[in-house]
């Protein structure tokens, strides 16, 4: 695997992960109180543009880490309409 590839997989890795203690917490607590709702409809816009970019692009690293992404926002997004 070259090295861009690589580097691209692990940013793709970090920044998908980062993502998990807030939607598990979100779940776990049920309390939203702290969640922007004007943000994260936004922030998901933007990962979906992301996501049909690296498609469109071929670039694997790209769409793995945005649909992973995009299902987490998606999901705190969800729990905000929801709980609040």
């Amino acid at each position: 695997m070259p090295s861009h590839e690589l580097i691209g997989y692990l940013a793709a890795f970090l920044t998908t992960c980062s993502f998990v203690p807030q939607a598990w917490l979100t779940f776990r607590t049920r309390d939203v109180r702290g969640i922007s709702l004007g943000m994260y409809s936004v922030f998901a816009c933007g990962v979906a543009l992301w996501l049909a970019y690296g498609l469109l692009l071929g670039a694997w690293p790209i769409v793995a880490a945005n649909a992973i992404t995009l299902s987490l926002a998606l999901a705190i997004l969800a729990m905000k309409l929801r709980y609040r």
